[in-house]
């Protein structure tokens, strides 16, 4: 059962960063559309902010791994400090070293991916009927 679970939670991880990149791509042909290449760069610039410190949270959380549920509050707390914390060092970094040309497309590519994984709970596959 536990392999089931690793395999299902894999192919949702999977669908997760499809969907995310899809999106990322559809919003920097909008950005070149509308504002250029200077479009571009701020949604991957935003795009990326979010995206990183997600991947970190998966590998951070073991997530595509089995393991035994005794001491995932611990790797959850761990996790999802070290999410936040990439988070802010990133929006941070990119304020500071690169800052954004529009910063509008820089923060509707940020809270497009972000909430990709609150809008597509059917990314997730449905239960084996023979598992």
């Amino acid at each position: 059962m536990q392999r089931y679970e690793t395999q299902r939670r894999k192919a949702y991880i999977v669908r997760l960063t499809i969907a995310q990149l899809m999106i990322t791509f559809v919003g920097m042909l909008a950005a070149y559309l509308v504002a250029d290449l200077e479009g571009v760069s701020s949604v991957f610039k935003g795009a990326l902010v979010a995206l990183l410190p997600h991947a970190f949270f998966i590998k951070r959380m073991g997530v595509l791994r089995a393991s035994s549920p005794s001491k995932a509050a611990m790797r959850l707390f761990r996790a999802e400090a070290g999410k936040f914390g990439l988070t802010v060092a990133l929006f941070v970094a990119v304020f500071v070293a690169a800052p954004p040309s529009n910063p509008t497309f820089f923060f509707y590519a940020y809270v497009a991916v972000v909430l990709t994984h609150w809008l597509t709970p059917w990314l997730m596959p449905k239960k084996n009927a023979n598992a």
